[in-house]
């Protein structure tokens, strides 16, 4: 006998079109390998997007305070590349595995975001994926101290924020994003800034598509290529640099 036919819609699992609104967004932003030519040291970040709750949650960790740089600081799953990945997209998964625990066949990879330049002039590639809201993580207590998630919409719409004026390695006066977020379930307050707060604040831009409640030095009305010339900019004046350093 033929079984009745779902109609159209059912069984589609709560949070489905939450995520594919999202998938739809991302994917206009993947620049792919585009900036993977570029001759700085590599290392990649994986941005991992959970629903909870119907909303959207980016998961974040905090470093352990045994490590050398930047102790006890709030950062994504990620790392250097290593001579075995064949791209970002490889680095950034092996990174969480070895971090967090969270197995590469978990996630479901979207898109590589615009790139950034960290303090150690690596070319750090934002990888964007999605895990299931499930994901029980088990950190490595070497790298990682603790892990937790903040609602996307934080960086967009957040409750504690301030600005940091920094002088860029190249002498150019900019302002960091400073989010202050309290986790109840963890009963502590995180602070998440510098790169990691600039590429979830990004995201977020890109996922909601809609004004933050603070300022940032992007075209909102034509994200995709300021944020392709900021980032140009300051490779550019990251080149100046090494130049008149010989």
């Amino acid at each position: 006998e033929t079984r009745p036919r779902c109609p159209r819609g059912a069984g589609v699992e709560p949070g489905e079109s939450i995520k594919e609104k999202a998938r739809l967004r991302l994917r206009e932003f993947d620049v792919g390998d585009r900036f993977s030519h570029l001759p700085l040291p590599k290392a990649s970040v994986l941005l991992p997007l959970l629903v909870r709750e119907g909303k959207l949650h980016l998961l974040l960790t905090l470093r352990s305070m045994q490590l050398r740089r930047s102790p006890g600081q709030v950062c994504f799953p990620g790392g250097k590349s290593e001579a075995i990945d064949k791209d970002e997209i490889d680095t950034a998964l092996r990174e969480a595995k070895e971090e967090v625990g969270l197995q590469p066949e978990k996630v479901e990879v979207i898109c590589r975001l615009v790139p950034g330049i960290d303090k150690m002039n690596h070319l750090v590639t934002p990888v964007v994926g999605f895990i299931e809201d499930t994901f029980q993580a088990t950190p490595n207590p070497d790298e990682v101290s603790d892990v937790f998630v903040v609602p996307l919409e934080y960086f967009v719409k957040p409750l504690n924020y301030k600005t940091l004026p920094y002088k860029t390695s190249t002498g150019y006066l900019s302002r960091m994003h400073c989010f202050i977020y309290d986790d109840h379930k963890h009963k502590m307050s995180f602070k998440i800034w510098g790169l990691t707060a600039h590429f979830a604040v990004f995201l977020a831009l890109v996922v909601f598509g809609k004004r933050p409640t603070f300022e940032v030095d992007y075209d909102l009305d034509d994200l995709i290529s300021s944020s392709e010339k900021n980032f140009m900019n300051l490779y550019a004046s990251l080149y100046k640099r090494k130049k008149s350093n010989l």
